[in-house]
């Protein structure tokens, strides 16, 4: 139980710091993003789906890279399953957590996603996230295929944590972040 108390004092923590970022520091880190993306699409050439999220409040928005490439987006189910979906012209509707996704009938596989994107409240240097809470991009990972898939936390400068987060057993570390200031992968 002291697990999920520390992290709940973590989570109110970096949720208040990153509230207090301004939209320059969100819009540099959008900028960094699609830095490593046009890199990473120079050295491989084809490339599948990115997955992104659909932002909540305060969170670094990324969904203009839909200008520029095909995207993909979760979908929380029941059990706490995620799946990815394409981005396509049809209307988003609201998952399991109330967030806006597709609901088309076939998901994505981890070989049709070349990288996934995922909002962290704080990340360590052990590439430790601290997300919200839910499990919901730890379960999908416990799957060695998706853990193959480079996970790229995203998040402003300041909500990098100095000190080690709480890690629970379910964990697993991301393959970097991007933040205003560094391209950490």
């Amino acid at each position: 139980m002291i697990i999920f108390k520390q992290k709940k004092l973590e989570r109110d923590f970096f949720r208040k710091i990153r509230d207090e970022n301004s939209i320059k520091q969100r819009e540099n880190v959008e900028k960094n993003v699609k830095l490593y993306i046009d890199l990473f699409v120079k050295e491989y050439k084809n490339i599948g789906y990115i997955a992104i999220y659909w932002p909540l409040k305060n969170e670094v928005d990324i969904r203009s890279l839909k200008e520029k490439f095909s995207l993909a987006l979760p979908r929380c189910k029941e059990k706490k399953e995620l799946l990815f979906y394409p981005w396509d012209e049809k209307p988003l509707s609201k998952d399991s957590e109330g967030i806006l996704s597709p609901d088309n009938s076939l998901s994505l596989n981890h070989k049709q996603i070349s990288m996934i994107f995922v909002p962290c409240l704080s990340v360590d240097k052990n590439l430790i996230r601290l997300g919200y809470g839910g499990g919901y991009f730890d379960k999908l990972r416990v799957d060695k295929n998706w853990r193959n898939v480079p996970c790229i936390g995203v998040l402003p400068s300041n909500c990098v944590s100095t000190i080690p987060l709480t890690r629970a057993d379910w964990d697993i570390p991301l393959s970097g972040f991007i933040t205003d200031k560094d391209i950490f992968v």
